[in-house]
């Protein structure tokens, strides 16, 4: 046991807590962002960030990722927040964390299996994208400084490592923002700072029970909203735990997360914050950064409300430029730029499906909505490419008047057709031998589709022998087949 915790909590301690820093930093604008977007107080995001990413360091499946409040589950809440206002966001809050708990168990983690990883490459582009977007806002009808700033703040964070000995110590990110901020202080340079983002919370979270009643009209008002938060939330964080399992060479254990997630949400909502899910953004920083277990999350989250309760009046006067720098650092590690370089060697289908997932979620700022493109594009084009590679070869043996039709590959419901057109029905032999040694049957419409052959040959007047079924084929076949019963004589094929 103590092995596991010196694993996963005390084995990187100087790379989790300067990266721990880093996060929380760069997360006070975020969260104040993302509160303004869900139309709340700065301070919901605030103790959200704190309360998940805390409490996700314990209960997550993925060290050193961060989970907070995102603008992904923001933009879900708007409408509830307008119509309803705060007391049934927190509600809603809560019951998302149930539903993810539920989903934990029913092992639905495991559904990530059928993502593909060109939907995957898609994901993290559109988000590379979307960060970048982020970003503009604060890049236009701004003053030269802001710029000079910006560019002086990538210098940092791409030349600081190169530094002997000290550029291996310490973060360049960190190193950025202290820098710019005693720079813009010391000159006196008039910039957008994070105290023109909101006013900082100056108190500590209370435990809060939402306000309202608990029956069925709450549940009924909710429960969309809950539903919607818990599937964006689950599908964000599993597709970002993904990311972080491939940057640093371990895995992650999806289920957990799921489950870690919901008691994450859980605990925000009753700390009066938002729902949240893990941020590929900050999870990004937080690796790049030098983190690699949970002690990185908790510090980040600790980090987080220690930073806004006692040193907001320092926070305060950090130039937006600084943090804009760090973004635009994230945006460019996390862009998958051999996707580019990749386009003439992969398939067009492959091309298709990324290309589809970064326009959907770019165009629509829903990440459910462009991994559900992605996948429904990626399963269509696989259907079709396996469906093509089954064939039927025939020959007759003219003494017996008995043609054999060869079947070779996968019959599903993609390939049921061409297995159909490829009999000749009006033939006129005497005996008909399919011979399935060669060929798999997966689904209904497959057996649905061999009864019909069999059913349309026997009208004809020849008698037909199914052979070389092998035993997973046949299992199906003899569970759902109609063509070996006694009165297929009279069955109208279907």
């Amino acid at each position: 046991m103590w092995k596991s915790i010196q694993a996963n909590w005390f084995s990187n301690l100087r790379g989790d807590v300067l990266s721990g820093l880093v996060v929380a930093l760069a997360l006070i604008p975020e969260a104040i962002a993302f509160s303004i977007i869900a139309g709340v107080d700065p301070k919901i995001g605030l103790y959200a960030s704190f309360a998940i990413a805390v409490i996700i360091s314990f209960t997550g499946g993925r060290p050193g990722m961060i989970s907070a409040a995102t603008g992904a589950m923001a933009l879900l809440m708007v409408t509830l927040v307008k119509e309803h206002g705060l007391q049934y966001l927190l509600a809603a809050t809560l019951l998302t964390g149930v539903l993810q708990i539920v989903a934990g168990y029913l092992k639905l983690g495991e559904l990530m299996r059928f993502v593909s990883r060109s939907v995957v490459t898609g994901f993290v582009n559109a988000l590379a994208i979307l960060i970048f977007m982020a970003q503009l806002p604060e890049l236009t009808n701004v003053t030269w400084h802001v710029y000079v700033m910006t560019l002086a703040g990538l210098g940092i964070i791409y030349g600081f490592p190169y530094i002997p000995v000290i550029g291996r110590l310490l973060p360049s990110p960190l190193i950025c923002i202290l820098s710019l901020t005693v720079i813009a202080i010391y000159f006196g340079i008039d910039v957008r700072t994070v105290g023109d983002m909101g006013e900082l919370p100056d108190t500590l979270p209370v435990f809060l029970w939402p306000d309202v009643p608990l029956n069925f009209e709450t549940l009924a008002i909710i429960f969309p909203y809950s539903l919607g938060l818990a599937i964006v939330g689950m599908l964000e964080s599993l597709m970002t735990a993904t990311i972080v399992d491939d940057l640093t060479d371990t895995s992650s254990d999806r289920n957990r997360e799921c489950k870690g997630q919901g008691i994450a949400n859980i605990g925000s909502g009753l700390l009066g914050g938002m729902a949240g899910c893990a941020m590929i953004g900050q999870s990004i920083i937080n690796v790049k950064s030098g983190g690699r277990t949970r002690l990185s999350t908790f510090i980040a989250g600790t980090f987080l409300l220690i930073l806004i309760l006692f040193l907001d009046e320092w926070l305060k006067q950090i130039p937006m430029a600084a943090l804009v720098a760090v973004m635009i650092m994230v945006s460019i590690g996390t862009f998958s730029w051999d996707s580019i370089r990749n386009l003439k060697q992969h398939p067009l289908s492959t091309n298709i499906v990324m290309l589809a997932t970064v326009a959907v979620v770019v165009a629509t700022h829903n990440l459910a909505l462009g991994v559900f493109v992605g996948v429904l594009l990626a399963s269509v084009f696989f259907a079709n490419k396996v469906g093509h590679y089954m064939a039927v070869t025939s020959s007759l043996d003219e003494a017996s008047f008995c043609r054999t039709y060869k079947v070779a590959g996968q019959v599903f419901f993609s390939s049921s057709e061409k297995f159909i057109a490829a009999f000749d029905f009006k033939e006129g032999v005497d005996k008909i031998v399919i011979d399935l040694s060669e060929a798999h049957f997966w689904d209904i419409t497959a057996v649905n589709a061999l009864n019909r052959v069999v059913i349309k040959f026997r009208r004809e007047g020849a008698k037909v022998d199914v052979i070389g079924l092998n035993k997973a084929s046949a299992t199906i076949v003899d569970r759902f087949g109609e063509h070996n019963q006694s009165d297929t004589k009279d069955l109208i094929g279907h």
